[in-house]
């Protein structure tokens, strides 16, 4: 029987078999739990199922917890855990909590003493970053880049002062389908020299991740429209 806890468990970044991606551990573990906070009941319904086809899925509580969730609502979904019985944190890719709304219930959790295991998993900011080649001791994540034009500009000259003078490799991401825009706007206003690593598709069949300066970049060809796509800059 698992020991009363919140486990963070990870989701295959792409399409593809669990077990390429996902120790066997963490499909036991699943099987054992009946409560459940994701962030889409669907497709965490989907996971489990890969997980083991024998789990009954109608016999599992779910929470959903995304960007629309109230805070006091929060702290409810904890309930179960509270009462001695292991909850299971399920985000729609990756590891739960890194760049995810799991975050927040974690967080409620380390508040009030409860313990929480994070299982063994994907993470596309760390995998991006361990194929980069680049400084792996200073990184920031960034999330989204700002929409707004003038933003976004003032972003990139702030990440390039990041990088020269903290020697901080910079993280990002953008919506799949603005990947090539984003890319042909990377090109036109960074610096020649700067490096850019494009991964896509991380774990998956069409994985590719590929470093060049921004000068070869704008001599490149490709296609990353839809797919999955984080960047990295430094120098």
């Amino acid at each position: 029987m698992l020991e009363a806890a919140l486990y963070l468990i990870p989701v295959p970044l792409s399409g593809g078999e669990i077990d390429d991606v996902l120790p066997v551990r963490n499909r036991h573990m699943v099987g054992e739990m009946r409560h459940f906070i994701v962030e889409n009941v669907r497709s965490a319904r989907r996971f489990l199922k890969k997980c083991d086809r024998s789990i009954d899925i109608d016999a599992l509580t779910f929470s959903e917890l995304n960007r629309h969730t109230r805070p006091e609502e929060v702290a409810e979904m904890l309930e179960p855990l509270r009462r001695g019985e292991a909850v299971g944190v399920i985000s729609e890719a990756g590891c739960p909590a890194i760049a995810d709304p799991g975050a927040d219930v974690v967080a409620v959790a380390q508040r009030e003493g409860l313990k929480v295991v994070p299982l063994v998993g994907p993470s596309s900011i760390i995998m991006s970053l361990m194929a980069s080649g680049f400084n792996g001791q200073s990184f920031a994540f960034l999330g989204y880049l700002p929409i707004d034009g003038a933003e976004r500009q003032r972003k990139l000259r702030s990440m390039e002062q990041c990088i020269n003078t903290l020697d901080q490799t910079q993280i990002f991401i953008e919506t799949p389908y603005r990947n090539n825009k984003l890319l042909a706007e990377l090109v036109k206003s960074l610096p020649r020299r700067l490096r850019l690593c494009v991964a896509s598709d991380i774990s998956g069949a069409r994985e590719t991740i590929i470093t060049r300066t921004v000068e070869e970049w704008g001599r490149a060809k490709y296609d990353y429209d839809k797919v999955p796509t984080i960047f990295l800059l430094y120098k």
